[in-house]
């Protein structure tokens, strides 16, 4: 079953205020948490004064802000908290490549939130450029699909592609199936899945963007796991071993601390690959990520964070 006709009553309105949005030109790029919190606490910006403001950048509003028809549908999906003599929605809207996707309202600080961010676009941007060589691609899926770009990506370029989401997160399933259902991506099904233990088979390409950090709460979306956050990116790296076709890629986007000059997570990763007799290629996207972690105490003795990409092939 495809993930539209799998949407839940309540979605239905949240659908239609996706549909609304974008036919009114929509636009917002979703910024990291430290630049969000920053422009959030200029002088003016306390409550929204347009659409961006109340889904993008997750202010209070009041019923001016907001279309009449807009905040029935939003009361009616359930996002609706009261905020003194106003509202704030709880969920948020960003913009990618044209497609538009509802996530977690800023700031993510539950379990379940569903997050989406500079590592999304860097993420997306490494599948388009994977998926511009042409390889044919009959079955994918994206790991830890979150609110589900990994998967809408793959699939509005592979049209003829069994595409799948999987997550351990029902929200983030929640999500998944309701962005692509507004990007029309009607090949794309969502599945609960620790890693892949809910899905059979092999696949052309496995994507994944997991959480990379070491969470002293351990939520969801951002716990990798591991000796510095390296677990999970490790887990889906040896999963990948098994579970590729002839001709199948792993595209894996994480992040990865270094400590005195050494990327502990490539040189953990490279063993597993080369046992599998897959092609691999590893590269630094990104050499300094998230800064704000390194006061952190888990991370006393890591130089910076880096955003790396990691594909390994199977051979024909």
């Amino acid at each position: 079953m495809n993930a539209a006709a799998e949407l839940a009553a309540q979605d239905a309105d949240l659908l239609k205020l996706g549909r609304a949005l974008q036919d009114s030109g929509y636009r917002f790029t979703t910024v990291t948490p430290a630049t969000h919190a920053r422009v959030n606490g200029r002088v003016g910006n306390e409550w929204a004064r347009s659409i961006e403001d109340v889904l993008g950048w997750s202010r209070p509003f009041r019923r001016d802000v907001v279309p009449g028809t807009w905040l029935d549908w939003m009361a009616s999906a359930g996002v609706l908290q009261a905020e003194g003599d106003g509202w704030r929605c709880t969920v948020r809207a960003s913009t990618l490549g044209g497609a538009l996707f509802f996530h977690s309202s800023y700031p993510t600080t539950s379990s379940s939130d569903v997050f989406f961010g500079p590592d999304t676009y860097r993420f997306a941007e490494a599948i388009t450029q994977h998926l511009a060589t042409g390889r044919v691609v009959r079955r994918a899926v994206d790991v830890g699909c979150g609110a589900g770009p990994g998967a809408v990506r793959v699939a509005l370029a592979r049209p003829e592609a069994q595409v799948t989401g999987v997550d351990i997160n029902d929200r983030a399933l929640r999500f998944a199936r309701l962005n692509a259902a507004l990007a029309h991506a009607r090949q794309v099904s969502v599945v609960r899945s620790d890693l892949l233990s809910a899905v059979d088979g092999e696949f052309d390409l496995i994507v994944a963007n997991p959480p990379y950090l070491l969470d002293a709460q351990e939520r969801l979306y951002r716990h990798g796991g591991g000796g510095l956050g390296e677990g999970l990116s490790l887990s889906i790296a040896e999963l990948a071993c098994t579970r590729l076709a002839p001709g199948g890629t792993l595209l894996l986007y994480t992040g990865t601390a270094v400590c005195g000059g050494v990327d502990g997570f490539h040189d953990r990763v490279v063993a597993p690959l080369r046992n599998a007799g897959l092609d691999w290629h590893y590269r630094e996207i990104d050499p300094d990520i998230f800064g704000e972690e390194l006061q952190e105490p888990c991370y006393a003795t890591a130089d910076r964070i880096a955003a790396v990409l990691l594909t390994a092939t199977r051979a024909d």
